[in-house]
């Protein structure tokens, strides 16, 4: 099991979601490839959206519908500062998470988090497990909780 697997596993454990990580046979990088694998809608995939904090340099994350795309004006009124596009070490080092894998808990530094309402529409969403191939299902309220997201219009 990769480490990145086992942080996601031991963050549900640490917070007593009772959950499977499950492995799919193909790849679930994208929402559309985790929405078919999971076989759910598309808006129950949620989407770990990892944008630059241009002030602070920190990664920030939007959890978003799996249907929706964040609005990069909209996100950066929402966290304070101009939002632009993190690379793959800035997400690596501060989440340890690969792009196609990062999950919404399971970061190596603390991360701010903001929520799409659209998620809370359901009772079950889908999200990253720290791979490309892994996906865990959560139900919504709980995700909420547990990544500490603020709940925010930014689509």
């Amino acid at each position: 099991m990769s480490k990145s697997l086992k942080r996601v596993r031991n963050a549900l454990i640490k917070a007593g979601v009772e959950t499977e990580i499950l492995e799919m046979p193909g790849e679930t990088r994208t929402a559309l490839q985790a929405a078919n694998a999971a076989n759910c809608a598309l808006d129950q995939i949620a989407k770990s959206i990892i944008f630059r904090g241009e002030t602070s340099g920190t990664a920030v994350l939007f959890l978003t519908a799996g249907g929706n795309q964040v609005c990069k004006d909209k996100a950066s009124a929402i966290a304070g500062e101009a939002l632009g596009k993190a690379d793959a070490s800035l997400i690596r080092a501060q989440t340890g998470f690969a792009i196609g894998g990062v999950a919404p808990i399971g970061h190596l530094s603390p991360i701010r988090a903001f929520l799409d309402p659209r998620l809370l529409d359901f009772d079950t969403v889908w999200a990253a497990a720290g791979t490309p191939r892994h996906i865990f299902p959560i139900n919504s309220t709980k995700l909420h909780e547990i990544t500490n997201a603020l709940v925010s219009e930014f689509i």
